[in-house]
C-alpha cells in the first residue's frame, strides 16, 4: 500500500514538474511581454500627446490597436487636469474688492469627456477634422492608466494552483505635464 502511494505521489510530482511548471513559466513570460509592450505603448501615446498638445482620433485608434496586439482586453482610463487661476475677491459680486491673490484650481476631465470630443455622436466631421481633436494647454497634466480585464493563462494557472483570485496581470499608469501646444 505504501509503495502504491509513493508511486502515485511520484507520478503527480512528475506531471507537475514536466507539464504544469513549464506551462506556468511560459504563461508568466507572456504576461511579462504584455506588461512591457503595454508600458511602451502607453508611454509613447502619453508623450506624443504631451508634446503635441492634443489627442486626435487617429492617435487614439492607433493606441487601442497597439494594445489589442497583446491579445488582452484593456480598460483605458484617461485623466486631464487643466490648471486655471481664479482671482480672490472679498465680495464676489464687486470686482473692486480684488485681494491681489489668485487660487490655483485644477479642473478634471476624464475618459468619457475626452472620448466624447474625439468621437462625437453626430458624426458630421471627418476623423482628420481639427474640431475632433482633444486639446491641452501648456502646464496641464495628462495621465493614462491601463489594466487588463480578461484572465490571462498565467492568472488561470495561478488561480488553479493557489485557489485565490489574482489581481490584473497588466496594470500601467503613466503621465506628466503637457509641454507644448502644436496645433
Amino acid at each position: 500500500m505504501i509503495n502504491a502511494a509513493s508511486k502515485l505521489l511520484a507520478v503527480l510530482l512528475a506531471v507537475l514538474l514536466l507539464y504544469v511548471y513549464p506551462a506556468a513559466e511560459t504563461a508568466d513570460r507572456q504576461d511579462e511581454i504584455s506588461r512591457m509592450t503595454v508600458y511602451q505603448t502607453v508611454t509613447r501615446f502619453v508623450d506624443s500627446a504631451r508634446t503635441k498638445g492634443y489627442i486626435s482620433p487617429a492617435m487614439f485608434a492607433e493606441f487601442e490597436e497597439q494594445l489589442a496586439r497583446t491579445g488582452n482586453v484593456y480598460d483605458i482610463s484617461m485623466e486631464h487636469l487643466h490648471k486655471k487661476y481664479v482671482p480672490n475677491y472679498i465680495d464676489p459680486q464687486n470686482p473692486a474688492t480684488f485681494t491681489g491673490t489668485y487660487e490655483t484650481v485644477l479642473d478634471g476631465y476624464y475618459s468619457s469627456q475626452i472620448k466624447e470630443k474625439l468621437f462625437p455622436t453626430d458624426g458630421l466631421e471627418t476623423a482628420e477634422d481639427p474640431v475632433r481633436r482633444y486639446t491641452f494647454t501648456v502646464g496641464d497634466f495628462f495621465t493614462v492608466s491601463v489594466r487588463n480585464t480578461n484572465r490571462t493563462p498565467a492568472m488561470l494557472i495561478r488561480e488553479w494552483l493557489n485557489g485565490t483570485i489574482q489581481s490584473p496581470a497588466v496594470f500601467t499608469t503613466y503621465g506628466g505635464m503637457v509641454l507644448n501646444e502644436d496645433y
